[in-house]
C-alpha cells in the first residue's frame, strides 16, 4: 500500500475563516476529512499534518522520510521564502507534490515564486482542497508505472 504524507504549512488551520474567496470555505477538519475518504477509495495510506513553523515543517518531512513513499504539501507562505523546507524535501529523496488552494500564480507578484517546486515533481494551484486529491493521484500514477 502506497504511504503518503500529505503536511500542511502555517496558517493553513484557519481554514473555513480565512479569506475564503482565495481558500474556501471548508475547515482544515473538513478538507483532512475528503483527503482521507479519497485516500482510503484509492488505496492509500495517508498520515496528515499541519504546522505553523518552519521547523516543524521540517521535522515533518524528515519523520516522512522515514516511513512514507511520498509526500503532498502545501508549504503555504513557506513556499516563497523557506530554503530549509526546500532542502528537507530535497534531501528526503521522496517524490512530493506541491500544492496550494489558491492559484499562486494569479495573485500577488510575491507568491509566483516557489522556492519548494524545483524539488518536487509538480506542483497544483487553483483547484481548492481538490488539489490534494489531485496530489494523491498524480503519486500514484507516479509510483506505479
Amino acid at each position: 500500500m502506497l504511504r503518503v504524507a500529505v503536511i500542511h504549512g502555517p496558517n493553513l488551520d484557519l481554514l473555513g475563516a480565512r479569506d475564503p474567496e482565495h481558500y474556501g470555505s471548508l475547515t482544515l477538519d473538513e478538507v483532512n476529512r475528503l483527503i482521507t475518504a479519497a485516500a482510503e477509495e484509492l488505496k492509500i495510506e495517508v498520515r496528515i499534518s499541519q504546522h505553523n513553523h518552519e521547523g516543524a515543517v521540517v521535522e515533518a518531512i524528515h519523520e516522512a522520510a522515514r516511513w512514507a513513499h511520498a509526500i503532498v504539501i502545501n508549504p503555504a507562505a513557506f513556499t516563497h521564502y523557506s530554503v530549509a523546507v526546500r532542502d528537507a524535501l530535497e534531501a528526503s529523496g521522496l517524490p512530493a507534490i506541491e500544492v496550494h488552494l489558491s492559484n499562486i500564480h494569479a495573485r500577488e507578484e510575491f507568491r509566483h515564486t516557489s522556492l519548494v517546486v524545483p524539488v518536487c515533481k509538480g506542483q497544483i494551484c487553483g483547484f481548492g482542497w481538490r488539489g490534494y486529491l489531485l496530489g494523491l493521484l498524480a503519486l500514484l500514477d507516479l509510483l506505479e508505472n
